[in-house]
């Protein structure tokens, strides 16, 4: 028996944490922690792993943080990164989904991608079929439908453009539902272990329990599974996660989205733990047996309660010689399989932003052709940076600035992705009047000291006009809810007894 590889967990600052020690239980060596901080941490995170000699890092990675990571990957090129950095190219855009499922001839719905305006108004104006589905492509997922419209007819879309000014335009043909519901489909090691139905509330059309939806884990579609599991494949994904559509009329399975960032009971993140436990240990320690359908029964449990509930197991079934044959029959039911690992081939590559900006400068020609390639032929280098306008540093001032005015409950976690779904939402809804508001550089220079949020900001310029000025310490002390930290940088920030 060759040796345990060395265990860390990744976990970033403000964002939730999938696994925990528990969901590992019965690992016998040590498994280390690894905080990533954001900002300029990654000569630092890439150290610590190198000094604690990592060999199998887990956890996912917010798609603000993707690139980030992509790069710290390569530096890293003993470290297994679980899910792999391949398997969560989908996590970071619908447009990553999208390529995905075309790479690998997955049914999608007729989709189209613009980053050209004028081009997408002209293909919504004259070639799309009605309704439409457009979706925002880059930054946190749907959240409640809140990044997701129905559009009916091409002058409800044009105003949704103009109003949203999503960059790029990405726009859907929209299934007919069956039921009015969609389904999502949950795995492990490419075997389904839990799928339910999610059904629209009344007058509704997203299938969002937060916005009047219901569930339901009964009667789930073969075809359904079997696509969440040819998608699990191609992604060589540990765990997975679809949601998936049902044509009303023909039946058919389609992909809408695709990702390893999802929410799960805790009982099904036990599971995910005792999988990778078997993969890591090479058999060592035993693979979980979820019998398929097994949701039907588990469903019939309160969420609540269900939320709650730990180390769930089952027996495998040991038939009779009569029966023995059905094990031998490969087309009966999904096992679980060990992942084969991935590489870049498995993936499209990400657009190399430099490397276009370069041809640029240089060669205008070489710099067409590359965008060509991508079929981004009519986009202009600003178009092109417009992609990645949430990159880490953006969300940090995100985190910053949302630190003090979000309240996570546990009892959220089904809903939620990650904490990022919560700031995101909160972001895209108080940022515009919070640039509105901030009638000067000072008062954004101060939001930006951490710790200091719109509320305080203002209080510390309403003191400071009314002191014509701070002039001392004790000025910046009268002031409620500065603390030694805050008291530290506001000296600085305004130079007393410099």
């Amino acid at each position: 028996m060759k040796k345990l590889p060395k265990l860390g967990f990744l976990y970033l600052d403000y964002v939730l944490r999938f696994f925990d020690h528990s969901n590992f239980k019965g690992w016998p060596n040590k498994i280390e922690e690894l905080v990533y901080h954001w900002k300029d941490d990654k000569k630092r995170f890439i150290k610590e792993i190198k000094r604690k000699k990592i060999d199998i890092l887990i956890g996912n990675i917010p798609a603000t943080a993707y690139d980030t990571f992509v790069k710290i990957s390569k530096e890293l090129p003993h470290v297994r990164f679980v899910p792999s950095l391949q398997s969560q190219f989908s996590n970071k855009s619908k447009e990553n989904v999208t390529l995905f499922c075309k790479k690998h001839k997955l049914n999608i719905p007729k989709t189209k991608i613009f980053y050209d305006n004028q081009k997408a108004v002209k293909y919504l104006e004259q070639k799309a079929k009605y309704p439409q589905i457009i979706k925002r492509s880059y930054g946190p997922s749907n959240y409640g439908g809140y990044y997701v419209h129905k559009v009916n007819s091409f002058k409800d879309a044009k105003e949704l453009l103009k109003k949203k000014k999503y960059n790029p335009v990405y726009t859907q043909d929209a299934i007919k539902l069956k039921d009015s519901g969609d389904i999502r489909v949950m795995l492990i090691g490419h075997k389904p272990i839990c799928a339910f139905w999610r059904y629209a509330g009344k007058n509704e059309w997203i299938t969002n329990t937060s916005q009047g939806g219901s569930m339901s884990y009964n009667n789930i579609p073969v075809n359904a599974l079997e696509l969440a599991v040819q998608s699990s494949k191609a992604a060589k994904a540990e765990y997975w996660a679809c949601d998936i559509a049902i044509c009303k009329d023909t039946g058919k399975a389609y992909i809408l989205e695709c990702a390893t960032a999802f929410a799960a009971f805790p009982y099904i993140r036990d599971w995910i733990g005792q999988y990778l436990m078997w993969d890591f240990s090479k058999g060592k320690f035993k693979m979980p047996h979820v019998p398929l359908f097994s949701w039907e029964e588990l469903g019939k449990i309160d969420s609540n309660l269900l939320r709650t509930l730990r180390h769930i197991g089952f027996s495998k079934y040991k038939p009779s010689f009569d029966g023995e044959c059905y094990l031998n029959d490969v087309n009966i039911g999904f096992d679980m399989q060990e992942v084969y690992k991935s590489d870049d081939s498995d993936f499209p590559k990400p657009m190399n932003i430099n490397k276009i900006k370069k041809y640029f400068d240089k060669d205008k020609e070489k710099a067409e052709f590359e965008l060509k390639k991508l079929n981004l032929n009519s986009a202009s280098l600003t178009d092109i940076m417009t992609l990645y306008a949430m990159q880490e540093e953006l969300a940090v001032e995100i985190h910053e600035y949302i630190q003090e005015n979000i309240i996570t409950d546990s009892t959220d976690l089904l809903e939620l992705e990650s904490i990022d779904e919560q700031m995101l939402k909160c972001w895209d809804k108080n940022l515009d009047d919070m640039r509105v508001d901030i009638n000067s550089v000072e008062e954004y220079e101060l939001i930006k000291i951490k710790g200091i949020g719109k509320k305080l900001a203002k209080l510390i310029i309403k003191y400071k006009k009314q002191l014509n000025g701070f002039k001392s310490i004790e000025d910046l002390e009268q002031i409620e809810g500065i603390g030694k930290n805050k008291l530290k940088q506001l000296k600085s920030r305004f130079k007393i007894g410099v």
